[in-house]
């Protein structure tokens, strides 16, 4: 395969590749790095539920509003995507804990996305995308985790406050994995632009969040930093909402990559946790209170 990456990079005009390719990290795909190209193979399946035109319309806005890396290539058909390697340290939840200001650089690097005035192709609907993962799993042989039709009722009424409350929709990275951070110590790159789309800016803070086990010290040094002080009462109950709603959602993605097969990780598990999580995070009175902000 690395051999392959090499020859797929020098048929792009005006590309020499340059030293071996390295194999980084990833859960549905293939990324490597070769000299100052990043190469991003698609995984198995993707197909399914990524849609590859509007993704590459995102990365190229991202990097013209200066949050992401260059992008050199985009293929829609094939899904493979080259950009410019960007130095910088891949995060992770330990990460973000240990280097100084990590949570609030990435607030900047979001709010510079949510206010650069770009336009995504798509829509980041969460109801609507929980829906259509439904019915791809419905033809797939993966039960779904026990009680999560019940919980997915109860989340009608959460739907029905962010109705009552609509925000103006903003360019979004809406899975904001750290994995998808690159911080230099001064400022973040945010890569990987498969599931962005237009949303509610606060669906990428609250996700951050959770993927990051952000401590109550570090979601208020992220919305500290997203509003240059602090957050208006019904913005950080969108962003609480959103934890458990991201739990909600990613669930089903999970369960996907288990039905497809995907040996990056123990899905299944990966499934588990995150609708336990989701239930939790429910039950918590924070969540209750803040919901009833919406109400």
């Amino acid at each position: 395969m690395q051999d392959d990456i090499a020859a797929l990079v020098a048929r792009v005009p005006g590309l020499v590749p340059t030293g071996q390719p390295e194999r980084l990290g990833g859960l549905t795909n293939r990324v490597y790095r070769l000299g100052d190209l990043i190469v991003r193979v698609p995984g198995e399946g993707t197909a399914e539920y990524i849609d590859r035109k509007a993704e590459a319309v995102a990365a190229r806005a991202a990097a013209g509003a200066g949050v992401s890396p260059d992008l050199v290539m985009a293929d829609p058909d094939s899904g493979v995507m080259i950009t410019r390697f960007v130095p910088g340290v891949t995060m992770t939840p330990e990460a973000f804990r240990s280097r100084t200001g990590a949570p609030a650089r990435a607030a900047l690097a979001l709010r510079q996305l949510h206010r650069s005035g770009e336009t995504f192709p798509t829509r980041f609907d969460l109801f609507a995308m929980i829906d259509d993962y439904l019915r791809l799993l419905s033809g797939k042989d993966v039960a779904l985790p026990e009680g999560y039709h019940a919980v997915l009722a109860e989340a009608e009424t959460i739907r029905a406050a962010l109705a009552r409350h609509p925000v103006p929709l903003v360019p979004c990275h809406c899975d904001p994995l750290c994995e998808n951070f690159l911080d230099t110590g001064s400022r973040m790159w945010v890569v990987d632009w498969e599931y962005s789309g237009m949303n509610d800016p606060m669906w990428d803070l609250g996700d951050l969040s959770v993927e990051a086990q952000f401590d109550a010290a570090q979601d208020e040094a992220l919305l500290t930093a997203y509003f240059d002080g602090p957050a208006p009462d019904q913005a950080r109950a969108r962003m609480v909402i959103y934890k458990a709603m991201c739990d909600l959602l990613w669930t089903l993605w999970g369960l996907i990559q288990l039905a497809n097969g995907n040996p990056a990780d123990d899905f299944r598990a990966y499934a588990e946790g995150r609708f336990a999580r989701c239930r939790a995070l429910m039950a918590d009175p924070v969540f209750a209170r803040h919901l009833a902000l919406l109400a």
